[in-house]
């Protein structure tokens, strides 16, 4: 996930780069750093190209696009079709913060079911 907050938030690297910045400071050797660059590559999470002799890796998921399909596997993986506790537990996430995000939540119900009704 470090990787790919650091790919997100700075654009693309190779791994070199992506080991100054965190594999230094965290104790990791280079290796490490692209064998995970290597495998976030084969799950589709990465992309890359060859500059030189190096491959330079970007993200080929939004951010948000990659929370929503881990939330959906995670849901799926727990509520065995009973996702009253799923619903509830959003609730519960969204009013823990503050009103702002219960309305956020509602604001996002109702443009859902509108772009629903579109499509019928």
């Amino acid at each position: 996930m470090a990787v790919l907050e650091y790919l997100w938030s700075n654009g693309e690297f190779d791994t070199k780069g992506v080991h100054a910045v965190l594999g230094k400071a965290r104790g990791i050797s280079h290796n490490t750093i692209q064998s995970t660059l290597e495998r976030l590559f084969k799950k589709k999470l990465l992309t890359r190209k060859k500059v030189s002799y190096a491959y330079v890796y970007q993200t080929a998921v939004a951010r948000d696009e990659l929370m929503g399909q881990m939330i959906n596997d995670v849901v799926n993986t727990i509520s065995k079709d009973n996702t009253d506790g799923m619903l509830a537990a959003f609730v519960d996430i969204a009013a823990r913060t503050d009103d702002a995000h219960l309305d956020k939540l509602e604001q996002l119900i109702n443009e859902y079911r509108s772009n629903q009704h579109k499509k019928s």
